[in-house]
């Protein structure tokens, strides 16, 4: 299929896509849930460490499919090559039902809810200020990649810089305690830990979910036999290394115990910098809405090239496969996309929402890895600027941690992973029903 959508996106703007997109409301809201879970300094930090590599196994996996088919629709074109067209529907049919519009709202709304310190909001103006901000990101994406990409290079810089001054200060002039690493005594046997940390993967996976978002506008990205890898495994590396840094100076700032009670944990942590005065909550409140904001403009960036692929390749509504003659940006996608933004910010759960939005995805991450076995078999001559490295081990261990999760999911929190995995099948009979017959 030829491309339609033209070749803007450099190095540097695909690292800073990776890293935009990913660190957002994840790393000031989870915090506090893995160490309510876990409950030590040390198997807390494992557990990051053990998101990470999983972040970084599965993008140095996702990153030969990338460099080797650099296509529009990411994951949902490399389903569709090594799968057929019904896997592919279900991953379009996930994010448009459940995972992308719920990301959207839940993001958001954090941003307004952060927005509410300096000019305070009551419930109902937190949700309009919210759906505000997605359309105001949604008009920057339509208006153009260059200007789409140039907002998350800034947003991201800034929200990097915010973060380290935010570690450096608090071991420096923070009001913290080495002790607070220390073991409590709480985690009694091996079993407590492994299935803690089990459960606490889910959450923390969505802090690093974003890891194979430049996927999708793979068809907009230059030199990607090169850019591709290199940025998925230099963004993903710097995303780990700020949330073990972010992770460890709130632990230094507030005792696991304590932290377990604090959602706003990145605030509770800048209160306890002396130096930063009363302006401390002020000041992390910026850096969040800095962070979500560059968040939601990454994911509307990425997202609607989703249902852009699925409307080129004839397993969705034509009209959403339209490019704006103007701006050359998938425009009924990118409105598309907001509308279900907007419409999901009226459910501002952000814990169910971040939860769903992993149990959601995550079975289809399962099968993109998957897919290189695929791909490998099926076309074993197709060129391939990138191997994964450490083939087969990394893919077959991210398979095995990632199946390990989304089963402990199911066995630890049946109902919403159900309900989950219910929506997710809705898709099975509608596509039979309206597209199955075409196809056959």
């Amino acid at each position: 299929m030829t491309e339609r959508l033209p070749r803007t996106i450099g190095l540097f703007s695909a690292v800073a896509i990776i890293v935009g997109t990913t660190i957002g409301s994840g790393i000031f809201r989870v915090p506090a849930r893995v160490a309510g879970l876990v409950g030590e300094p040390g198997v807390v930090l494992l557990a990051w460490v053990i998101g990470g590599a999983l972040a970084l196994f599965g993008a140095l996996t996702v990153a030969e499919l990338a460099a080797a088919s650099p296509r529009s629709g990411g994951l949902f074109a490399y389903i569709d090559e090594a799968f057929g067209p019904m896997p592919a529907f279900l991953f379009g049919w996930s994010q448009l039902s459940v995972i992308r519009a719920s990301a959207l709202g839940s993001i958001a709304t954090i941003f307004a809810e952060y927005l509410g310190y300096f000019t305070k909001f009551t419930p109902q103006e937190v949700r309009y200020a919210a759906a505000a901000t997605i359309l105001v990101v949604a008009l920057i994406n339509y208006l153009g990649v260059k200007y789409a990409s140039r907002v998350m290079g800034v947003a991201t810089i800034a929200k990097y810089a915010g973060m380290v001054g935010l570690v450096v200060l608090a071991f420096s002039v923070g009001d913290g305690n080495w002790s607070n690493f220390s073991h409590s005594g709480s985690a009694t046997t091996t079993t407590f830990s492994l299935s803690m940390v089990a459960s606490a993967l889910v959450s923390i996976m969505w802090a690093y979910d974003g890891w194979a978002d430049l996927s999708y506008i793979g068809g907009e990205i230059k030199n990607p036999g090169r850019n591709f890898p290199v940025a998925l495994i230099a963004g993903t590396i710097l995303i780990i290394a700020i949330y073990l840094l972010l992770n460890a100076a709130y632990i230094y700032l507030v005792p696991i115990s304590e932290m377990a009670g604090q959602p706003l944990i990145a605030a509770t942590a800048a209160s306890r910098i002396p130096i930063l005065g009363g302006a401390g909550a002020g000041i992390v409140s910026a850096i969040v809405m800095i962070s979500c904001f560059g968040t939601l403009n990454g994911s509307m960036l990425t997202n609607p090239r989703i249902f852009f692929a699925m409307a080129d390749r004839g397993l969705f509504f034509k009209g959403v496969a339209r490019v704006s003659p103007k701006f050359q940006t998938p425009s009924v996608a990118i409105w598309l996309a907001a509308f279900l933004g907007c419409a999901y910010v009226m459910f501002n759960d952000f814990q169910q929402l971040a939860d769903r939005f992993v149990l959601g995805i995550w079975p289809f991450y399962i099968l993109a890895i998957l897919g290189v076995f695929v791909m490998r078999k099926k076309y074993p001559n197709l060129e391939r600027p990138y191997r994964t490295i450490g083939y087969p081990v990394v893919p077959i261990v991210f398979l095995l941690a990632a199946t390990g999760m989304v089963i402990n999911a199911l066995v630890t929190d049946p109902i919403n992973t159900g309900v989950t995995f219910v929506i997710l099948g809705a898709g099975i009979p509608l596509y039979y029903l309206t597209l199955g017959r075409k196809r056959a």
